[in-house]
């Protein structure tokens, strides 16, 4: 059996100082937040027409960068495609293997590169700028070989790395991100992007559930929805509720209009009152003028209303005012609308 081995400890590894590793992280905080506001000041006129150019292609945003440059490009390629700007990430270095064929006249490539001088990156450039596609540059060097080729430079130049050796991608990657937030940022923003474009791409998060479900899709309908009419017996009102498990039952007219409600809590402060039912009908104990919810209502908007009105169970109503269906909070729960 080989002996376990130990753990890596590289060679000259000073004794672990926990007051120098709190520095180091405010440290690099810093740094990158220094890298962040001098940003601002770096974008103007050839921000404006990257974003000009993209709104007007009729294709889709490319996305490419090596290492860690590549990291940050599949995020921006997935922010902008969440918030209605078509965006794919392609890798260069498949991309001179084939998957070039993926970009199509058209298109918008954004390609990212801190030093501009990617080896990937500007072997293809040429065969890109063939295909007939707008390229716009990231990176950090205005003379650099990609911004020579580029039809717009966007600048995330940053004085240094927040790496102690000023080596390895911290600031410079940092702005990258940030900077490919303000650019899906900006496409949202002026196409008038609002939450429920948002929610139809993300339907199965929280906040799509919240602006794609309705009352309809959730509701209790036909013959689980509790309802009698006005002169049902009392015992009859109670079989009613009893059997469908709302806690409540409708009480409606001849043309299927809700005109009163009978809940569990009702029954609760008849009894407390001393109230003998037994002889009365839907009518003598009904509450009238119940609370409804059109079934075309976001189901959130129906959970706000139970929440305001302090009830657990709505009925739900078409547009001529007649009773189609019901709901209450386990059937929101759930939908995970609440």
């Amino acid at each position: 059996m080989r002996p376990a081995r130990p753990a890596h400890t590289p060679v000259n590894s000073p004794a672990f100082d926990p007051a120098r590793a709190i520095d180091m992280a405010r440290q690099t905080l810093q740094i990158e937040a220094d890298a962040l506001v001098a940003l601002q000041a770096q974008q103007g006129e050839s921000f404006a027409e990257a974003v000009r150019r993209t709104l007007a292609c009729g294709g889709r945003v490319v996305v490419m960068g090596m290492g860690k440059s590549g990291h940050v490009g599949r995020k921006i390629a997935a922010t902008l495609a969440s918030t209605g700007t078509p965006a794919l990430f392609v890798h260069p270095a498949e991309a001179s293997h084939g998957d070039l064929g993926m970009v199509q006249p058209g298109d918008v490539v954004l390609a990212i590169s801190n030093s501009g001088e990617s080896d990937e990156l500007a072997a293809i450039l040429p065969a890109l700028k063939r295909v007939g596609i707008t390229l716009i540059a990231m990176t950090g060097r205005a003379e650099s070989t990609l911004a020579a080729h580029a039809d717009l430079v966007l600048s995330n130049r940053v004085e240094q790395e927040a790496c102690p050796l000023n080596l390895a991608p911290t600031a410079s990657t940092t702005a990258q991100l940030a900077l490919g937030d303000a650019f899906a940022v900006a496409l949202l923003d002026a196409r008038g992007f609002r939450a429920e474009d948002f929610a139809r791409s993300h339907p199965g998060g929280a906040l799509g559930r919240k602006l794609l479900t309705h009352v309809r899709d959730i509701m209790r309908k036909g013959d689980a929805v509790p309802r009698v009419g006005p002169e049902t017996p009392f015992l009859e009102v109670m079989r009613e509720m009893s059997g469908k498990g709302l806690g409540a039952t409708a009480i409606v007219d001849a043309d299927g209009r809700a005109i009163g409600i009978f809940t569990d809590g009702d029954l609760r402060r008849a009894i407390e009152s001393g109230l003998d039912l037994r002889g009365l009908d839907a009518r003598s104990v009904m509450r009238p003028n119940p609370r409804s919810v059109p079934q075309d209502a976001l189901a959130v908007e129906a959970a706000t209303r139970m929440e305001d009105a302090r009830v657990n169970a709505l009925l739900v109503s078409d547009a001529d005012g007649r009773l189609v269906g019901a709901v209450n909070t386990h059937d929101l729960m759930r939908a995970k609308v609440i």
